[in-house]
Parts: structure tokens; C-alpha cells; sequence
């Protein structure tokens, strides 16, 4: 740490296994170096065990590495040689094996070779982190304490940051600050207690589904179809999640449980079940083994039938009435009805968020230091929509509190327990002043860590204070434009459309906010929550191409690229805050804006070939304009060489699938800013655009001598498309989109090297896509994408 600061210049991650090795490519994504280490290989290469985690990385998908350079920053190492590079590395995580003993012998290896300032963490799912700390030196524990990631790493927001008794209090808010911004994680403080919060509540939700699902005779397919998103569960439900954890992973986690809570009120329910038993025997662990609770035969999915121990073909249904109930729009409405009714699907899912809120309630002292604590976990690791107090308190707390209490009086629930006093005391656990804490008998509010602060719009529990929603300066029925209290010198501008598609009222709206921006504010920045935009509005290019009113599309079409360039030539500064999705004409926004600050996690791309159409708001322009720029920084080479990199990611529609990506592919910048954690995405935008303000930025000039590539750029990229069309990989009219990007790109059938200026570029843009938009066939495929939601191959 220098001056309260922690500086991570390069880390290490002990162990490279499925976590080990996920964790190492998810510190590059941050752009740190890390060194991955394992045991030397037996034969060959020493390096060999970690090289081959790091190989198996690149098929993995989700991909662990948010773009391909990023696992060159991934140094192999082993333990007999390479122990001295600790010493250079500020971050140590430990992630191997889940046992004692193997952790503490590695701890007492690394120890000498400790940098004095490193931090030790152990990524351990639920062994005692007091207990790990002891196989360090005394000197060594007030820096080391216990960080959970969630598997995958990149993808799941959850930390759980487990301190021991000698864990430094700064050096652990330092880490939760610097894993917060710089790994973009979702922090909650964990007690040293078997498997924390998210796994022990977790865990025991699947416990106790698996009980009710034998208790009630249900198949397991039926109860995933229960249990999945129509509760707000992940899809993956009970089972498939079983599978996806690995049957063998989830049986060790349990036996944490059953080996260190025997003096739980539920311990006799912390056993694997014996079908689950039979099946490890087996070796069917799940998904890596290629089945388990359920397996894949040809096209068909089986999974297991729990009595006869047999697969079968998968084909769950709910039953008429329990569909009925979980449409009922009132939380209040579904408990109560599913309570009463008798169908065994019904009392699955009445009992098991019945056990669940019963367990929580007697937990939450010993495990977790709020109730806010439990929810947050469980939606940050486990993906629920919401958490088991939230659902509770949903549903009307004192109802289902006594609901609880009267199945523990009738023996219906899965542990005798009583629940405690301070539920009959309270309306709810979370209220504006706070969320309750068992342990102190008082509401707690949120981490006052200054890191927080950049968060405007965080995450929030039910019943929590809504942040301030900032002071509207002007709005129409598709923009609101707002100034937010941390800076009133930058204009927000938020889209109201659904999904923030671009329509007529959007495009005029964008406009008019921008006019008054200018006369008022030093700065623009573009925000709302994500998407960022799904681009055009389809539906009323349908409707106007129906009606044959080619007039109101030519129109509607130069205001898109008017304003788009008036984003790029506004007279203050204007930023892109981008999150979730920035597609089609969503993205030539994006492009278009002087600055972008970007979540890692966003689909960028332009994709209008899936409709049958090219970018036209300044896509394809903006394209050109970069391929100019790059032959000339390359002297020798010629903007075809650098269209044809962009060429194929235009025909094929091809999506970013993070922001590094999209950097590559040349919708993003490299000095746009690309940060991990989307909840300070507004902060940085407004702070990037004040800062572009105060140091009086400006636009340039519009460029007015682009060479293109012309006919012979078009030509190669023809036989590029023909080609394609000879394999039997794009359609007819595939290759007619193909072309008119190849035009839109090229400048049109000039003469190679041809010098043109941006309004040239724009007015080619739009005659192609004016062409294409009147063929019968883009109009089919945008008529297949309003109705589907997918795009159609014609």
C-alpha cells in the first residue's frame, strides 16, 4: 500500500486448476501480469501442468479471457523453480485443493519468498480461514485473509472477503476497495463460518429442494422446470446446476457441512443423497464427465429417473393450476395459493422457500453481519432475481412468518428450530435506514468505503432508499435530459424508448438535449441503464416500408446521420457511458461520441446484415475513416489492407462479446476508457467529461482527404463474398448485403485511392441501405425479426 493506496503491479495465483487458472486470466482482463503457478510436471516441460490449464482455457465458453492477448500476460511457473518470483508479486492467491494439509505445506514453501508488503489470500469455498492463517508465520497473518470468487471468475460478480482475528482492518479495505474498481467485483464480508454465506445458504436450498423432490415423488427435470427462472432462479434450476458444479464439488461442500455444523439444527439433512452417491461412484460427475443427473444421448436429453436409477427422455411440464399461480403478479397472492394448494408442485415450491427463509432467519448471526449481506450473496453468486429476505419481505413478512411458524408447530418443515424473536418484532429486514443485523439488534446501512461513492446507481435491496434520480432539465417522449448532484456542469442524456431502440422521437430528442446542452453545460454524457442501445427502431422501418413511404425512410435515415454527426462535432464534449448492449445503430452512436467509457461485459457490433440492411448512421463512414488513418500511420499501406480486417465482422454480423473485443474490432478506441465494474460507469463519465471540459476539448475538423479503396477494393471483397456464396455459407441475397458493405467501406466504384470527404461517405451509406431496405427480401428478414426475435437466412 502507498499513502492508503493499494498498488498491484503484479500478482500470483497458486494452483491451476479449473479456479486457479480462471482467476489468473481474469486479473489479465484487469491488466495485471500474473504468474500462474503449479507442481512440476512429471515428464517434459516442468511449466507442462500449468501450459495445459492455460490451453484448456481457449476452448472454455463462456470464454475466460475477455480477448486473445489476454493469456500472453499469464506467466507459467512451478513450484521447484520459480518460487523467487513471489517475491516480485503484490497479490498472492492461493487456490488449490481444498485441503488442509496440502495448504498448509504450500503455505510454509512460499513463506520465505514472500514480498514483506504482499498480500496472501486463500480462495478457499469454506475451510476456516483462521485455520489457514496458521500455517503462516506470525508476521506474515495481518496481510492474509480469505477471497471467494465464484466460478466463472470473469463472469460472476461475487467476492466473499473472509477475514481472520489477525487480519489487518486497512489492508482489507484497501483490498475490497482495489478488487471492487480494478476486478469490478461485488464485495460481502464473510464470518468464518463453514462455507461462508452463498454456499451455506446455497447449498442447503439445493439440500432442500432435493429433499422435497423425493419427499413429494417428483422427477428431476419436473422440479428444474419449477426451480428455474419462473421463481427468478438461474436457468440451470436445481439439477442442471448440480451437473454444472460437478456432483463430486457439490458432495465435498455438503460434507464441509456435515463435518463442521454437528451441532446445527439441520445437520441431518447435510448428506448427499444416494442416487447422488451412486452416480459419483460411477464416475458420472455432471457436465465435465459428460453426464450426470442429466446426460445428452445423440439430440435427445435423458436425465435420471430417481426410482428405477435409469435415464429417460427428458420432458418436465408444470401443472395447469401451478402455472396459473406463479403468473399471479402479487408476491403476497403466489405464497399464500401455493401454500393452499395440494399439487405436489406447488408444496415443492412453497416448502422449499419456506426451509430456506426458516434457515436464514435462524442464521443470519452467525453467518452474516446484515440481512442485506445473505440477499446480495445470493444474487451475486447464485443469480437468483432476488434474495431470501427480499422474497420474504415481498410477500408480506409477518404472513409468511407465521405461516413459518405454524409448519414448525405442525412438524412440516425440515428442522425443528423455532424462529428467533426478532422476526415477530420487525415489518421487514430492510427498510431506507438500513438492513437488519441479528448481531447487533439494529438496522446496518452500506459500507461508508469511499470506493462506494463512485457507485451512483448501485444495486439495491427491497425496501432500501432509492438513490437521487437527478434534476430533469428537459424531455420528450424519447430522451430525458438531466444533470446528476455530483456535477450539474455535465447534462445527462438517458433514451426512454424500450430497450432504447432509435426512433424518430429519440432522434429528435437527441438533437434538441444536445442544442440546450451546448447553451448551458460544459459537457454531455450519454447514460442509462443497459442496454445502451439495440440500435434502430425496426418497427417503424417496417411500418413505413409497408406503407411505401420511401420518402419518410430517406428522411428518417439523414436525421440518423445527422445526428450522429453532430454528437462527433458538438461544441462541448460528448461521452458514451456503454454498458449491456450497443448494437447497430446503437453502437454508430457509440462511435460517433468524442470519448466512450465502456463496461468490460458489452456486445458491441454492428449488425444490420441480420436484417438484410449495412450501418448507415455514420457506421460504415466512421470505418473508412479508420482504415484511411491506419494506412497512413503505416506509410506503406493501403486502406484496403485495413478494410478488409473490418469486412467480415459487417457481413457476418459479428458481435464484440466484451469491450477489448470491440477494441480490436475498431468500435472502441484505445484511449476510451474500458473499466470492470458497470456500477461506476456514470461516475467516470461524468468525471472523463469534466475533466475533457475543464482542459477545453474540442472537435477537430472534419477530415476532407479520405483516400478509399474504390473499385478495386470493392472487386477484392467481392471475390471475397463469391467465394462464400460457391461453399454454401452466405445466401443471394447475403451477397447483395455483402456488396453494398463492400461500397459503403470502399467509397463507392471510384478509382482506387480516390480522395473523399465525410459527406461523400455518408451519401453512399445511405443510397445503399435505401436499396436494400425497398428488396423484398431484407424486408422478409425484418419482418422474421420483429416476429421472432431471430434473424432469418433467405
Amino acid at each position: 500500500m502507498q499513502n492508503g493506496k493499494l498498488i498491484i503491479r503484479r500478482a500470483a495465483v497458486l494452483g491451476a486448476g479449473v479456479m486457479g487458472a480462471q482467476i489468473a486470466t481474469h486479473l489479465a482482463n484487469a491488466d495485471v501480469p500474473v504468474v500462474l503457478f503449479d507442481l512440476p510436471a512429471r515428464e517434459g516441460d516442468k511449466n507442462g501442468v500449468v501450459q495445459k490449464a492455460l490451453d484448456g482455457l481457449k476452448k472454455l465458453e463462456p470464454a475466460p479471457a475477455a480477448s486473445a492477448d489476454r493469456l500472453q500476460y499469464v506467466d507459467a511457473a512451478n513450484y521447484d523453480e520459480h518460487l523467487p518470483l513471489l517475491g516480485e508479486c503484490d497479490l498472492v492467491i492461493e487456490a488449490i485443493a481444498e485441503k488442509i494439509e496440502w495448504k498448509d505445506d504450500l503455505y510454509r514453501k512460499i513463506a520465505p519468498h514472500l514480498a514483506e508488503h504482499a498480500i496472501v489470500a486463500s480462495n478457499t469455498s469454506g475451510l476456516s480461514i483462521n485455520r489457514l492463517a496458521e500455517g503462516l508465520p506470525v508476521e506474515r497473518r495481518a496481510n492474509f485473509c480469505g477471497i471467494h470468487f465464484f466460478n466463472p471468475p470473469r463472469y460472476m460478480a461475487l467476492v466473499e472477503l473472509i477475514p481472520t482475528e489477525a487480519s489487518d482492518p486497512a489492508m482489507l479495505d484497501t483490498l475490497e476497495s482495489w478488487f471492487t474498481t480494478r476486478l469490478g467485483k461485488s464485495i460481502v464480508r464473510a464470518k468464518d463460518t463453514p462455507n461462508f454465506i452463498a454456499n451455506r445458504v446455497g447449498v442447503f436450498s439445493i439440500l432442500a429442494v432435493m429433499h422435497h423432490t423425493e419427499r413429494l415423488g417428483l422427477g428431476f427435470d419436473e422440479t428444474d422446470a419449477l426451480t428455474g427462472p419462473r421463481i427468478g432462479r438461474p436457468r440451470s434450476a436445481t439439477y442442471r446446476t448440480a451437473d454444472v458444479v460437478g456432483l463430486d464439488t457439490l458432495m465435498h461442500v455438503v460434507n464441509t457441512m456435515k463435518d463442521h455444523l454437528a451441532d446445527d439444527p439441520w445437520h441431518a439433512h447435510y448428506r448427499s443423497p444416494d442416487w447422488m452417491n451412486d452416480l459419483i461412484a460411477a464416475g458420472s460427475l455432471g457436465q465435465k464427465s459428460g453426464g450426470g443427473v442429466f446426460k445428452k444421448v445423440g439430440k435427445e436429453i435423458q436425465v435420471l429417473d430417481p426410482v428405477s436409477r435409469e435415464y429417460r427422455p427428458s420432458a418436465a411440464k408444470l401443472a395447469p393450476e401451478v402455472e396459473a399461480i406463479l403468473a399471479d403478479k402479487s408476491p403476497a397472492e403466489r405464497f399464500a395459493k401455493l401454500r393452499a394448494c395440494e399439487h405436489p408442485q406447488a408444496q415443492l415450491l412453497w416448502s422449499i422457500f419456506r426451509d430456506v427463509f426458516h434457515y436464514c432467519a435462524v442464521h443470519l448471526e452467525s453467518i452474516a453481519d446484515s440481512a442485506r449481506d445473505i440477499d446480495f450473496a445470493m444474487r451475486w453468486g447464485f443469480g437468483w432475481s432476488q434474495g431470501p429476505f427480499e422474497t420474504w419481505q415481498a410477500a408480506g413478512w409477518k404472513t409468511i412468518a407465521t405461516a413459518i411458524q405454524e409448519d414448525i408447530a405442525a412438524g412440516l418443515t425440515m428442522a425443528s428450530e423455532p424462529l428467533p424473536a426478532w422476526v415477530f418484532d420487525l415489518d421487514g429486514v430492510h427498510t431506507p435506514q438500513g438492513s437488519w443485523s441479528a448481531g447487533s439488534k439494529t438496522y446496518l446501512g452500506r459500507s461508508a468505503l469511499p470506493v462506494y461513492q463512485r457507485q451512483l446507481y448501485p444495486e439495491t435491496v427491497l425496501g432500501e432508499a432509492v438513490p437521487d434520480m437527478g434534476e430533469t432539465l428537459w424531455e420528450n417522449e424519447g430522451v430525458r435530459l438531466w444533470q446528476h448532484p455530483l456535477d450539474r456542469s455535465v447534462a445527462i442524456l438517458s433514451f426512454k424508448s424500450k430497450m432504447h431502440a432509435i426512433g424518430d422521437e429519440v432522434l429528435d430528442g437527441v438533437l434538441e438535449a444536445l442544442a440546450r446542452a451546448e447553451r448551458s453545460h460544459g459537457a454531455l454524457v450519454i447514460w442509462h441503464q443497459p442496454p445502451f442501445s439495440v440500435g434502430a427502431n425496426l418497427k417503424q422501418f417496417a411500418a413505413a416500408c409497408s406503407a411505401g413511404d420511401y420518402n419518410w425512410l430517406e428522411n428518417m435515415l439523414a436525421k440518423f446521420q445527422k445526428t450522429s454527426m453532430a454528437l462527433k462535432y458538438a461544441q462541448i464534449p460528448t461521452v458514451a457511458a456503454v454498458q449491456g448492449m450497443a448494437l447497430g445503430g446503437g453502437a454508430e452512436f457509440m462511435m460517433h461520441t468524442m470519448h466512450r467509457v465502456v463496461a468490460l461485459e458489452t456486445r458491441i457490433g454492428l449488425v444490420e446484415s441480420g436484417v438484410g440492411l449495412i450501418p448507415a448512421g455514420g457506421g460504415c463512414k466512421e470505418l473508412a475513416l479508420r482504415a484511411d488513418r491506419l494506412a497512413k500511420q503505416a506509410s506503406v499501406g493501403e486502406p484496403l489492407d485495413f478494410v478488409q480486417a473490418v469486412f467480415m465482422n459487417l457481413a457476418s454480423a459479428k458481435v464484440a462479446t466484451s469491450a477489448l473485443q470491440a477494441r480490436d474490432m475498431g468500435y472502441v478506441q484505445p484511449g476510451d476508457d474500458v473499466i470492470l465494474n458497470p456500477h461506476e460507469l456514470l461516475y467516470v463519465a461524468i468525471r472523463r467529461a469534466r475533466a475533457m471540459a475543464e482542459a477545453g476539448h474540442h472537435a477537430g475538423l472534419s477530415p476532407r482527404g479520405v483516400r478509399v479503396a474504390g473499385r478495386t477494393g470493392v472487386e477484392a471483397l467481392e471475390r471475397t463474398l463469391g467465394k462464400l456464396k460457391e461453399e454454401g455459407r452466405i445466401s443471394e441475397h447475403d451477397y447483395h448485403v455483402g456488396r453494398a458493405a463492400a461500397l459503403a467501406l470502399c467509397g463507392g466504384e471510384v478509382e482506387p485511392g480516390t480522395v473523399l470527404d465525410e459527406e461523400a461517405l455518408l451519401i453512399i451509406e445511405r443510397q445503399q441501405f435505401l436499396a436494400l431496405l425497398k428488396t423484398e427480401a431484407t424486408q422478409q428478414r425484418i419482418a422474421h425479426m420483429l416476429e421472432t426475435g431471430k434473424p432469418l437466412r433467405n
